[in-house]
């Protein structure tokens, strides 16, 4: 019989394993990188997001390569690009509730700051650190507990 012990920090018993995320630098992921590589690194980054969040819980349909595809192929038509970015702020929730952390990552705030300069990449990613930082120094790629 195999026990399970509830973790600090943590809503209920772990449920399922997935693969640690990789932290990044927010300010680096929002002005930095895409500066540098005149907007290629943000397609980068919307690409390995997903693929993380795919990875962290199977259980979940996290599509990988679409939603970089739609800012890629349909970033001239204004609704498809906010209908993806949107979308990511919800998989983020549903990452953070994964994790078993309080769920802060709002879709609606997210797809609001992409208006402001950009901003909903800064805060996307600063929701994702937290999901990272939940797990302590867990390597990335190595096995983490799912809670939700």
């Amino acid at each position: 019989m195999s026990q399970e012990m509830v973790v600090p920090g943590r809503v209920g018993l772990p449920v399922a394993t997935g693969l640690q995320m990789k932290t990044r630098n927010p300010v680096g992921v929002w002005i930095g990188l895409p500066l540098i590589t005149l907007g290629i690194y943000h397609l980068v980054w919307y690409y390995k997001i997903h693929a993380e969040m795919a990875q962290l819980d199977r259980r979940r349909v996290v599509p990988v390569a679409g939603p970089m595809l739609v800012l890629l192929l349909l970033g001239w038509t204004f609704v498809a690009p906010l209908v993806s970015y949107f979308g990511t702020g919800r998989r983020i929730a549903n990452s953070q509730r994964s994790a078993g952390i309080p769920v802060t990552c709002s879709p609606g705030v997210g797809l609001l700051l992409m208006f402001v300069f950009g901003l909903g990449t800064l805060y996307y990613q600063s929701e994702l650190n937290k999901i990272t930082a939940s797990y302590g120094a867990t390597p990335v790629g190595a096995q983490v507990n799912l809670f939700a």
